[in-house]
């Protein structure tokens, strides 16, 4: 998953937990990088088509920024169901966080196929949260 999929996974969650556009303040805090970071994101999105950008209101995505989205989010689930319940790591989440900048497709894919994951991924995903409701009603904690 690349910068931009992690900027789009954002964006997505953000819109989810505000039902609207989300701001670049809220994704420069969900991120951690600078709001001049965020701006500079949303550009390049924006010319790719990805996201829709109104000064003062926020950043939506399109439907095609949506897809992106939650292909990543869902890469994001399957690092997260792995590292807890393959490999029992406690510290899960942060791991998961780590490797999904360089988690490619493929590795993705293979790892998928070793997981349980289940057919409603990543609508799973608690964005409120920030972790999967499979994984808590499984029993797995920070």
């Amino acid at each position: 998953m690349n910068t931009a999929d992690q900027y789009l996974k954002a964006i997505y969650l953000a819109q989810m937990m505000e039902d609207g556009p989300a701001s670049t303040g809220q994704l420069a805090d969900m991120l951690d990088v600078s709001p001049a970071s965020v701006n500079e994101m949303i550009g390049k999105l924006e010319d790719r088509g990805l996201a829709d950008h109104e000064k003062y209101k926020g950043v939506e995505l399109t439907d095609d920024g949506i897809g992106r989205a939650r292909d990543a989010l869902q890469t994001y689930c399957i690092i997260e169901r792995f590292l807890a319940n393959v490999l029992e790591v406690e510290s899960y989440r942060e791991e998961a966080r780590a490797l999904e900048s360089v988690i490619d497709d493929t590795v993705a894919e293979r790892l998928d196929t070793i997981i349980d994951r289940r057919s409603e991924c990543p609508d799973c995903f608690d964005p409120e949260a920030d972790r999967c409701e499979c994984l808590i009603a499984e029993g797995q904690a920070d």
